[in-house]
């Protein structure tokens, strides 16, 4: 089993024990999971959750073992709280939200998120969703597909790449995709394939990813007992830009601008940073699994108010 990204350090942090409950927002094939049900054992619980069927399968074998200790529910993290009701847990003791596209999702070319196979244009984690990655290329006005190439690909060439994925519609595949985009950009020199950005930016935005980070945040704060930590993986610059302004605002007790004299907001500090900067793999992990090279780790803790 693929050995997840920074498994040994979301441990040291989630400090998993015995008689509490957690939360893996993205469980995917489970090992994180499996990590953190072995920590609380005897009868720590956990619930799953994760968008891709394919992936709870597999992790209902991986955790086969704890069976009645975790429940695996087909559903996106921006349900939390629900789920939760459905399960009467009032709060929970640690949750874990790793973000990005799994190595599964990579590695099977059908889903349509690699430009390394040729395969249908998707992206969806969720396949029973309708928006694929087919209907942004094909359907967008040529400046909203630029918009969405820069703003979450981060893309330099992003006009040239949109003008000339207008000019060659129809476009059905993966393979398609990136040897249009190799053809308008490829003789410039790049660290990363030339169709890396694209990709990352149209699966992006299938998948709402951005807006279900912002989502999830306030549910965790709610979700998490006194003392509770959440424990954010991020392998992109912009959702972990959105996972560390978070935190530092919630922080501290004001938020008002700096050169307001008098406090107006009323807000109070809800969480402590644990990680005042990133977590970042070690060379060691990134040899044994390149995809790791980007992964940023943070953690907070809710505060114990004291009335």
């Amino acid at each position: 089993m693929h050995k997840p990204v920074l498994y040994q350090e979301v441990l040291t942090y989630l400090q998993p024990r015995s008689g509490q409950k957690y939360i893996d927002c993205t469980v995917g094939t489970g090992g994180h999971a499996r990590g953190i049900l072995s920590a609380s054992d005897p009868d720590g619980l956990l619930l799953g959750m994760d968008l891709d069927p394919t992936a709870l399968s597999i992790a209902r074998e991986t955790l086969h073992e704890f069976e009645g200790r975790f429940t695996l529910v087909h559903a996106s993290y921006t349900t939390l709280l629900d789920q939760m009701r459905m399960l009467g847990w009032g709060s929970v003791d640690g949750i874990l939200l790793d973000l990005g596209v799994s190595s599964l999702q990579l590695d099977i070319a059908e889903k349509g998120f690699s430009f390394r196979v040729d395969a249908p244009l998707d992206m969806r984690f969720d396949p029973s969703s309708e928006l694929t990655a087919a209907d942004l290329v094909n359907h967008l006005e040529e400046e909203e597909l630029a918009q969405i190439l820069f703003r979450y690909g981060e893309e330099r060439f992003a006009r040239q790449i949109a003008r000339a994925i207008v000019h060659s519609r129809p476009i059905t595949t993966t393979g398609q995709l990136a040897e249009i985009i190799s053809k308008t950009i490829g003789e410039r020199k790049q660290a990363i394939h030339p169709a890396t950005r694209t990709f990352q930016a149209l699966r992006i935005a299938v998948n709402r990813e951005l807006e279900a980070v912002e989502q999830v945040l306030p549910q965790i704060i709610e979700a998490l007992a006194p003392k509770g930590r959440v424990v954010v993986i991020a392998f992109h610059s912009l959702e972990d830009r959105l996972i560390k302004e978070f935190f530092r605002r919630e922080s501290h007790d004001c938020i008002c601008p700096p050169r307001q004299p008098v406090c107006t907001c009323g807000h109070k500090a809800s969480l402590r940073l644990i990680t005042p900067k990133a977590i970042k793999p070690s060379a060691q992990e990134i040899q044994l699994n390149p995809r790791a090279r980007s992964a940023r780790l943070r953690v907070a803790e809710k505060i114990e108010r004291t009335h």
